[in-house]
């Protein structure tokens, strides 16, 4: 099973209480946390079936099926509500996280959808807050489907 360990630096005192960690966390050295190792299959399973990233992240057929062959490959959004103000035209490819470095893509997950550069990203991308273990698990899977 391919383990993907994420690293992320943090000051002293961001997790709100001094010397408290999230959940599946430990405290390496001051100023450094390291989050649990991300398990592929169980990142497979959060991406499919909880987060749903393959719904959107994966071009379908004629039909709306999605081809097997491009999940994660990025998808057009097919439909708008008329209450958007802003709205995204098509989800991008997320298989491999092109761009992200583990960091970036665990803030991505846990503090509401923040893209790469630091700006919020347009709906219909949801507003995750997962737990850093969750993340690491589907940035596991994610890294493994190039």
């Amino acid at each position: 099973m391919r383990r993907v360990y994420l690293v992320l630096v943090l000051l002293a005192g961001s997790w709100g209480i001094a010397g408290a960690q999230p959940p599946g966390v430990s405290r390496v050295a001051a100023g450094t946390v390291v989050a649990k190792t991300g398990v592929v299959e169980r990142g497979r399973y959060l991406a499919e079936h909880v987060a749903m990233c393959v719904e959107c992240h994966s071009e379908r057929d004629a039909a709306g099926t999605i081809i097997p062959g491009r999940k994660y490959m990025g998808g057009p959004i097919p439909t708008r509500p008329g209450w958007a103000q802003e709205w995204a035209e098509r989800a991008p490819r997320n298989a491999g996280l092109p761009g992200y470095d583990d960091a970036a893509a665990l803030r991505l997950l846990t503090q509401g959808a923040i893209a790469r550069d630091g700006r919020q990203l347009m709906p219909p991308m949801p507003r995750f807050r997962m737990t850093p273990e969750d993340a690491a698990d589907v940035i596991a899977f994610l890294r493994s489907i190039q």
